[in-house]
């Protein structure tokens, strides 16, 4: 959940300005938390505390109404509505992170996934998206091998994990729907070496550039481990209290030994 968090905050001044390159500052002055991190937030939540993934997003949405939410989410978001959002856009899929951690089987994390996706994002790509990156996480999680999480992805999801980095560096096209960012995110996992890595060169290819290193971001932490401290405490400063002392409670819960301390 954090490597979801940080990659957030670390691509979010970069969706406009694309650099194009891995030589970019991990963080700004402007570096901040946007919508994938509020609602990763509200996920976490859901599952903690036994609300509603409903509930959660409007209450979280409501309390940040400002992080940069969709057009089609944010109209859900500040209506009275009680209707089911139809995007297949990438949303349910970059919050999903906390599902693959609180979840005890592969069968159970997509049965969650697809519960978490449905209060907005009930297009069944959407839902195919967030399943997808939860499963790579729980699988990343078991200590299965890329190439096992890749067979597995590209079988059970139809997805094309056999790209070229410098390709999408040079044409990568902003793209906010799930089939236009999630295989991009796992595969920019799959090519990388360690936690910062990923997140250069998840932002490297431009576009949605939040919410791939959102993505990419989490399931790198599942595979590599706990993100490396400096780049962690720089991107926690960054975080609303609120949202710290839910980003706590759900460490206790997973890593009690590792963070039996204050963050």
């Amino acid at each position: 959940m954090e490597g979801a968090i940080i990659g957030d905050i670390i691509g979010s001044v970069y969706e406009v300005n694309n650099p194009g390159t891995v030589d970019f500052d991990l963080f700004t002055a402007s570096s901040h938390v946007s919508d994938d991190s509020v609602l990763t937030v509200a996920v976490a939540d859901a599952l903690m505390n036994d609300q509603s993934f409903f509930n959660r997003y409007r209450y979280w949405g409501r309390a940040f109404p400002d992080a940069g939410y969709g057009k089609f989410f944010k109209e859900w978001l500040f209506s009275d509505t009680d209707d089911q959002g139809k995007s297949f856009g990438n949303g349910a899929a970059m919050r999903v992170s906390p599902v693959a951690w609180l979840c005890q089987s592969l069968e159970e994390v997509l049965t969650v996934a697809k519960q978490s996706a449905l209060p907005t994002h009930h297009h069944p790509e959407a839902i195919k998206g967030a399943q997808a990156i939860a499963a790579a996480i729980f699988m990343a999680r078991q200590k299965r091998s890329k190439p096992e999480i890749k067979q597995y992805i590209e079988t059970q999801f139809g997805y094309t994990l056999d790209k070229d980095i410098a390709w999408l560096r040079a044409h990568y096209q902003f793209d906010s729907t799930a089939p236009g960012s999630v295989p991009e995110a796992i595969f920019i996992f799959l090519v990388s070496n360690h936690y910062e890595e990923t997140i250069r060169n998840a932002i490297s290819i431009g576009g949605d550039t939040d919410t791939i290193a959102c993505m990419a971001g989490g399931i790198a932490e599942a595979y590599y481990g706990p993100v490396p401290d400096p780049i962690r405490q720089e991107a926690l400063r960054r975080v609303p209290v609120s949202m710290l002392a839910v980003l706590q409670q759900f460490q206790l819960r997973v890593f009690p030994t590792m963070f039996g301390k204050s963050m």
